[in-house]
């Protein structure tokens, strides 16, 4: 079969464009973009634990070797260990970092339901955007049913709406969504690893009873 006949830019424009619509009319532009912006996460986005330690082991050395104050959060590239070491450099706590943590922690899963659930989303609207760009065929079919020429293109477009809403539920946005899900789940597992050795950061630096320096 000529892959030409597959092609018909009138059906992918309907489903295609009524998806985009229907999906981003459900909630903010910003939803919209950040579902677009998690795409590269699917090719190598998985979180480095690894490196993540590595920055925070570097980070107590410095700070070991020259004080709180000595290291810069700017330079860290995660922004978990950023903001741990910008909270042991104020004074804070085991339990604060922990709790810290955990915030960030419920913000970051918030972030990435909100692209999950968007994807999800596409992958229900797009059989309907199919439907209409099969019914938007059939229309046309029968207003052109004195023009042979005009029957084939008609039929073409219902038809192949319909395969291309089912193609891009099936084998686009389900799959998207799905393994967004199981990338955010494994960063969630690793990240909550980087709480033991944290709060051990801290204790280091703030040992009981010693005030937090913002309120020396």
């Amino acid at each position: 079969m000529d892959a030409a006949t597959l092609l018909d830019p009138v059906a992918l424009a309907i489903v295609a464009g009524g998806t985009l619509a229907a999906t981003a009319l459900r909630g903010p532009f910003a939803d919209t973009a950040a579902a677009f912006r998690a795409l590269p996460l699917l090719f190598g986005g998985r979180f480095d634990y690894g490196r993540a330690r590595a920055e925070l082991a570097g980070a107590e050395r410095v700070v070991g070797t020259r004080g709180p104050l000595a290291a810069d959060p700017l330079a860290i590239r995660d922004p978990d260990v950023a903001a741990i070491v910008e909270a042991v450099a104020a004074g804070a706590d085991p339990d604060s970092v922990e709790r810290l943590l955990a915030a960030r922690r419920a913000a970051r899963r918030e972030r990435h339901m909100i692209v999950q659930d968007w994807w999800a989303a596409a992958a229900d609207a797009a059989p309907a955007m199919g439907m209409v760009g099969t019914l938007f065929g059939l229309i046309r079919l029968f207003r052109e049913m004195t023009d042979p020429a005009a029957i084939g293109a008609a039929m073409a477009v219902a038809l192949l709406a319909t395969l291309y809403g089912a193609v891009l539920a099936n084998l686009v946005a389900t799959p998207i969504a799905a393994r967004l899900q199981r990338l955010s789940r494994a960063e969630e597992e690793a990240r909550a690893a980087l709480v033991p050795p944290a709060r051990a950061f801290a204790a280091r630096e703030r040992p009981p009873g010693r005030r937090p320096r913002s309120a020396a």
